[in-house]
């Protein structure tokens, strides 16, 4: 028997609303996802070539380390964000942009795959007539992110593509593009949360619930 959702997707804190085992399942949520997804970039780009031995910032699999200040008020404020920006030395690389952009992809891909394993888990769940709750919102949390990934901005992982496209590295555009990325990301979120504008949401949340009922409907 289906248990159905059990909270708003994609989920965001309400303070006029809050629910402890919605609060502690959506902070559970938002470490296992920006843990899978910087662990992910670190194993393509290892794998790519960009090995690292002793790497503080790699296979640590301490969701705490990989929190970004940003990235999780915009967790906070619109529930989605996105992880500290994973280190990746493109020297390392045969070829620089396509393993660079390969290294970011993988990190929403991840996301993605950890859904569809919370989605296994919720059929499993269903099936013995239990709660599946947390996972619900494991899934939920984790689409989001993967979908918000598509916002071509920096540090998102399109925006990390767009960047690739940047004919030098050390370019104005490329640099201010950067530095300013996390700050436009939130101040979007910002507007489309408190103003109801549908900055940002018309175009990313369908998608998500697409995809979270497809996950949420695995047999």
């Amino acid at each position: 028997m289906s248990m159905g959702s059990a909270w708003p997707v994609p989920y965001f804190l309400d303070p006029q609303n809050l629910a402890v085992d919605a609060v502690v399942s959506f902070c559970v949520s938002v470490l296992l996802a920006v843990m899978i997804n910087n662990e992910a970039q670190a194993f393509v780009s290892s794998s790519l070539g960009d090995s690292r031995i002793g790497a503080k910032d790699r296979f640590h699999f301490n969701a705490f380390l990989h929190l970004s200040i940003l990235g999780t008020i915009c967790y906070l404020v619109a529930g989605f964000g996105w992880p500290r920006t994973l280190d990746i030395d493109r020297t390392k690389f045969a070829h620089p942009r396509l393993y660079m952009i390969a290294s970011r992809l993988a990190g929403p891909l991840a996301n993605f795959f950890l859904a569809g394993i919370g989605g296994s888990f919720v059929a499993f769940m269903n099936f013995m007539d239990w709660n599946p709750r947390v996972f619900l919102m494991v899934i939920g949390v984790n689409i989001t992110t993967a979908v918000y990934s598509l916002l071509p901005i920096p540090p998102l992982a399109v925006g990390s593509l767009i960047c690739e496209l940047f004919p030098s590295d050390e370019g104005l555009a490329r640099t201010i593009l950067v530095q300013a990325g996390p700050y436009l990301i939130l101040a979007l979120a910002l507007l489309d949360r408190l103003t109801y504008q549908g900055v940002l949401s018309p175009y990313f949340d369908p998608l998500i619930k697409t995809v979270y009922s497809y996950c949420t409907s695995i047999v």
